[in-house]
């Protein structure tokens, strides 16, 4: 089983080159984040006819995230459950065969001084509360999707310039480190242990070509997929060419 994570910064824009990569890698599973779209307006079509179901929580111009698998797709939950009228779709989660997969657009944060990181902290507080309330730590659960946050200093690429700032402040490794303490491991680090692996580049300043970047795009999985995991790979190369994302796409495989 595959299960792919990817902010696609927006899917109708960047459809053809989702579709392409969907259809030469074939995962299982594909979580997309900052979808950008209200669901009636989501590519259902294209996708269908590569073999994939979905799940759609859209929203206009901003955020959506989105569930497809090549397997039904049961106990769809959309936000968070305590979430305010008219909240951004952020989170969406199935169960796929046996697996939970709870797919998350982290709110960004903006900068430490703004009410928007107040609201980020207070958001991965109430996620990790959706995970007691609806999970247990036992169960064959993967989280995953794009958490603005970098864990540690080899997933950044100057980390003495990023601390204190936004995607790699204290206080979000502490509201990370609560929400891994429910019962999660990072999957990527299971086999490999080397810095330099990243998932996201500004779009200025040549950070791609300057690899200048950092992982916030995560796969976290409780122990039981921990051990089915047999790998993670960093699809880099879909951040070249025209027009691509910010981010690339990240999959882990189980056994």
């Amino acid at each position: 089983m595959r299960i792919a994570t990817w902010n696609v910064n927006s899917v109708r824009s960047r459809l053809e080159r989702v579709l392409a990569w969907t259809e030469r890698e074939r995962p299982d599973v594909l979580c997309l984040q900052e979808i950008k779209t209200t669901d009636d307006l989501f590519p259902l079509e294209p996708f269908a006819e590569l073999g994939y179901r979905a799940e759609v929580f859209g929203q206009k111009t901003y955020n959506g995230v989105a569930l497809l698998s090549l397997k039904p797709i049961t106990r769809v939950a959309r936000n968070l459950p305590d979430h305010e009228p008219g909240a951004p779709s952020r989170l969406i989660a199935g169960t796929v065969g046996r697996v939970r997969i709870v797919n998350v657009y982290v709110p960004n944060g903006q900068s430490p001084e703004s009410d928007k990181f107040v609201y980020k902290m207070d958001w991965l507080k109430r996620l990790r509360a959706f995970l007691e309330a609806t999970a247990k730590p036992e169960d064959p659960l993967v989280l995953l999707g794009d958490f603005n946050i970098a864990p540690e200093e080899r997933d950044v690429r100057y980390p003495d310039l990023w601390r204190g700032h936004i995607h790699f402040h204290p206080k979000e490794h502490a509201a990370l480190a609560r929400i891994t303490s429910w019962g999660l491991h990072d999957l990527l680090r299971k086999h490999h242990e080397e810095g330099g692996l990243f998932s996201w580049w500004d779009y200025r300043q040549l950070a791609f070509q300057k690899n200048n970047g950092l992982r916030i795009d995560l796969i976290l999985g409780t122990k039981k997929m921990l051990d089915r995991c047999t790998g993670v790979e960093i699809f880099r190369d879909e951040r070249k060419g025209e027009s691509p994302s910010d981010h690339v796409p990240v999959v882990a495989t189980f056994k």
